[in-house]
């Protein structure tokens, strides 16, 4: 059994075997689009906003991770549910703005930050520019003081702790991200060498894809413990900090989903607990994948069934340059199958098991092997579930100079 199949498939309408998006079939959808295709529907992007909003307590404000999906539709969708947003590029910064996002809900990370980025945030007014080393600090408040602004910093921290069991960690041990816990005390007392510079909170990220309620309740306590220990060095009490989140989503057989509620649960006794000491300070997580990633499908074509050996290919006409993260290759240790299924036999029984490749003169273009599924022919059209996180805008488009997939929003 592939639990992040059955997991997925419980958000989206199946009719007489066949996946609906918008109250249509996909091979519907797809005989007028064309593929490849991306299919990102929003009505299970909400039902997952509303499951992390009824976790959480209703003093903490949820920002929308826009890499996890750049898309200027998905973007104003989560504006419109009343999401800030965290951005990481002068590029998503834009898309941001455009959407309407309240520049006092957008904070900026990356560690990379360019002189025209840091002026892009001064200009803009942005809640927290998320500081990532004291260089970076010296720089802004240089760009600040030729633009004529007082620019909101967070200060980013690298922790002494990890977040165990997450596909990425952020933090503890040497790390690109984040200033070191140990030095933040040193750094908040530079403050007062740096006039254009508001110091407005803290910025923790430990880790991504995380589906771990012990895990992400322990960093989060963890967490709290830091902040509290860095208040007597504050030039001001912190008016914001961003706990981030490392929610993720269930993508191989064994993942089972993450227990949203008890990990609310957690944050919720901390903020009690701890109210005294923040009581001026607005919290926030940051989700990303979490939210849209599992309503989003990569929809692609059979286009040869064959027969090498004894064994089955399906070739589809899109691959890894499509959908990097399904064949493995953006990040995954060991590589496994994402969720996937035939759009018009969901649920029929499997009668084969098949290697699932791209068209690319690559042997690592390939989503699965061994993948059971119902009888294929050419023409089938194949789902790859859990993709609207980390999908196109993650994927190397220009190699072999395929088409592009086409993107639909059903709202």
């Amino acid at each position: 059994m592939h639990n992040a199949l059955e997991s997925v498939l419980k958000y989206y309408e199946v009719s007489n075997h066949q996946l609906c998006v918008g109250g249509r079939p996909v091979s519907e959808i797809a005989a007028e689009t064309g593929t490849p295709l991306y299919l990102y529907d929003l009505n299970v992007a909400r039902k997952k906003f509303e499951m992390l909003r009824a976790a959480i307590s209703g003093e903490v404000d949820i920002h929308y991770a826009i890499k996890a999906n750049p898309h200027p539709e998905v973007i104003s969708f989560f504006k419109g549910l009343g999401c800030g947003a965290d951005v990481a590029s002068l590029g998503e910064l834009n898309r941001a703005l455009e959407a309407g996002i309240p520049v006092e809900d957008i904070g900026f990370a990356g560690p990379g930050k360019s002189r025209q980025e840091l002026e892009a945030a001064c200009r803009a007014g942005i809640g927290s520019l998320n500081a990532e080393s004291e260089q970076e600090l010296e720089m802004a408040n240089e760009v600040a003081g030729e633009v004529g602004c007082k620019l909101n910093i967070a200060l980013r921290i690298n922790p002494a702790f990890e977040l165990v069991a997450s596909g990425m960690r952020m933090g503890g041990g040497p790390k690109a991200f984040g200033i070191d816990q140990e030095e933040i005390p040193r750094v908040l007392k530079k403050f007062k060498e740096w006039p254009n510079l508001n110091f407005v909170g803290f910025h923790l990220f430990a880790g991504s894809q995380n589906l771990n309620h012990d895990s992400i309740s322990d960093a989060m306590r963890k967490a709290f413990e830091v902040f509290e220990s860095l208040l007597p060095d504050c030039p001001k009490p912190p008016r914001f900090i961003n706990l981030g989140g490392g929610f993720g989503i269930p993508y191989f057989a064994a993942d089972e989903e993450l227990d949203i509620y008890s990990v609310g649960m957690c944050l919720k006794q901390l903020l009690q607990t701890k109210k005294e000491k923040f009581s001026d300070t607005k919290f926030v997580v940051e989700a990303g994948r979490y939210l849209i990633g599992e309503a989003g499908l990569y929809i692609a074509q059979v286009q040869y069934v064959k027969q090498s050996r004894g064994e089955t290919f399906l070739v589809l006409n899109g691959g890894m340059n499509h959908q990097l993260a399904a064949s493995g290759n953006l990040g995954q240790i060991i590589k496994k199958s994402y969720p996937m299924a035939l759009t018009d036999r969901i649920g029929c029984s499997v009668t084969q098991s098949c290697h699932v490749v791209g068209p690319l003169c690559t042997p690592i273009d390939s989503f699965g092997k061994k993948i059971e599924l119902p009888e294929v022919a050419p023409t089938d059209l194949l789902a790859v579930f859990c993709s609207g996180a980390y999908g196109l805008s993650s994927s190397p488009l220009l190699f072999l100079g395929h088409e592009e997939p086409r993107e639909c929003v059903f709202k």
